[in-house]
């Protein structure tokens, strides 16, 4: 029987999320493997990526009163989450996202959903994370919200790249912000999925460990 980290390696190689091959990363790196979680496009898709997330989040113990999803990619990855938390393992939390701009009118705020107070427990719902950037555009604005416990990260795939220095995004985050980031797979689990039959790619096997041996942190 398949780990929820094998099916969804699956998942995102039968969507074209997945993508091996040669890619021009936007680093520069010459990398043999790609991500586009552009491809998730449909209703039944957005569905399927939110049970992954609360696998993800479940299998670590993340505990959190909200989930928090950055503008533009992670508000989908939030609701979803949220809901497959709630309908498949009754689990009910709140979630919101922030503005690009303070609305000035209305019920105004930084903040779409669930309004976050002192105290709270928060995480945060993302897509992959490469350079750290997203997390360190949206931690001053819930914390300007209110003085709450961000429990953790949560990405799709951890890429496990070095960043400016040796140490991984994920490392630094946990380093700079004392946040633990999960990821529902890893490039290595990528690897172990190519070599365990799980998905085709055999062929790319030695240039996915040379990139690795190369960039990887």
């Amino acid at each position: 029987m398949l780990t929820y980290k094998q099916r969804f390696i699956q998942f995102m190689v039968e969507n074209e999320v997945l993508c091996f091959g040669d890619f021009t990363l936007k680093s520069g790196r010459k990398a043999p493997y790609f991500i586009n979680s552009g491809k998730y496009r449909t209703g039944s898709q957005i569905a399927q990526l939110g049970e992954y997330y609360a696998e993800c989040y479940l299998a670590h113990g993340v505990q959190a009163d909200t989930l928090v999803g950055p503008a533009y990619k992670g508000i989908p990855l939030a609701v979803s989450t949220a809901v497959a938390l709630a309908k498949t393992h009754g689990v009910d939390t709140g979630f919101c996202f922030d503005r690009k701009e303070v609305k000035d009118h209305g019920e105004g705020g930084m903040f779409v959903g669930q309004k976050l107070n002192d105290g709270d427990r928060v995480a945060i719902i993302e897509d992959v994370m490469t350079s750290g950037k997203a997390l360190r555009e949206i931690l001053p604005k819930i914390r300007q919200e209110a003085d709450v416990n961000v429990t953790a990260m949560i990405i799709s795939v951890d890429r496990q790249e070095k960043g400016t220095g040796e140490k991984s995004a994920v490392q630094e985050a946990y380093d700079e912000y004392g946040i633990k980031v999960y990821s529902i797979v890893t490039v290595e689990d990528i690897i172990a999925a190519i070599e365990d039959g799980v998905i085709q790619g055999k062929e790319y096997l030695q240039a996915m460990k040379d990139y690795r041996k190369q960039y990887g942190a």
